[in-house]
C-alpha cells in the first residue's frame, strides 16, 4: 500500500485551486495573499509555492508589482481549450471503452452516480468537479499516461467554462441526458459511437460558450 504524504504547499494548492474552480475567487480579481494566508492558517512560503503552481496550471497570471490575478475568462481561451479537447478526448474516451475492465466500468458508473447525486442535491459547484471526474474516469483505462495528464490539465482549465455553460436553465438536464447516453455506449465498448457522442458533447458546449462569452 502506497502512502501519499501531502505537504502544506500541496494542501494550500488544492484549497486555492478549489476556490478558483468554484468561482469563489472570481475571474479577473487580484489574489489577496495576506487574507488567504490568514484564512487558511498558512505562512507565505507554502502559499507562494501554491500560487506559482496555479500560474503554471493556467488559472492565475502574475504581474510585476501587482502580484497574482485570477485569469479572466475569454472566448479565445475557451475556443483553444475546447478545440484541444476535441483533438484528444474523443479518441481517448473511445480507447478507454475498448480497454475497460469490469473494475473500470464500475468506477465510471460510480462517477456518474456521484455527479447526478450532486446535481440533484443542488450543492453549489460540486457537480462541475464531478463532471470532470466522470470524463476522466472514462479516459483512464485507455492507458496513455501522457494523453491522460494532458487531458486532466485541459479538463481543469475547462472547468470554469463548464460552470458558466451550465448556468442557463435547462442545460444541466441536456448534459445529464448526454452523459447517460455516452455511458451506455461506453459500457458496451462501442468505440465509434463513443467517439462521435464525445465530439458532439464537446462541440455543443463550445457553441454555447462562444455565444455566451461574446455577449
Amino acid at each position: 500500500m502506497t502512502i501519499v504524504v501531502r505537504t502544506l504547499s500541496d494542501q494550500t494548492y488544492e484549497l486555492v485551486r478549489k476556490r478558483i474552480l468554484l468561482g469563489q475567487m472570481a475571474p479577473g480579481t487580484p489574489v489577496r495573499q495576506d487574507t488567504i494566508a490568514e484564512e487558511l492558517g498558512v505562512s507565505k512560503i507554502p502559499l507562494r509555492e501554491a500560487l506559482s503552481r496555479l500560474e503554471q496550471d493556467g488559472l492565475l497570471s502574475s504581474y510585476p508589482n501587482r502580484g497574482y490575478v485570477v485569469r479572466p475568462l475569454s472566448v479565445d481561451e475557451a475556443h483553444e481549450v475546447f478545440d484541444l479537447r476535441l483533438k484528444l478526448e474523443p479518441a481517448a474516451t473511445a480507447a478507454g471503452s475498448k480497454k475497460a475492465t469490469p473494475e473500470d466500468q464500475q468506477a465510471v458508473k460510480a462517477a456518474l452516480s456521484a455527479l447526478e447525486t450532486a446535481q440533484q442535491s443542488g450543492a453549489p459547484g460540486d457537480h462541475v468537479s464531478m463532471n470532470r471526474a466522470f470524463h476522466m474516469a472514462m479516459i483512464r483505462p485507455s492507458g496513455g499516461l501522457v494523453t491522460f495528464q494532458l487531458l486532466e490539465r485541459l479538463q481543469v482549465l475547462a472547468e470554469r467554462y463548464v460552470r458558466v455553460h451550465l448556468e442557463p436553465y435547462g442545460r444541466e438536464a441536456r448534459a445529464a441526458e448526454e452523459h447517460r447516453e455516452l455511458l451506455d455506449v461506453w459500457l458496451k465498448g462501442d468505440a465509434a459511437k463513443v467517439e462521435s457522442l464525445t465530439i458532439a458533447h464537446i462541440r455543443g458546449t463550445m457553441k454555447d460558450l462562444q455565444q455566451q462569452l461574446s455577449t
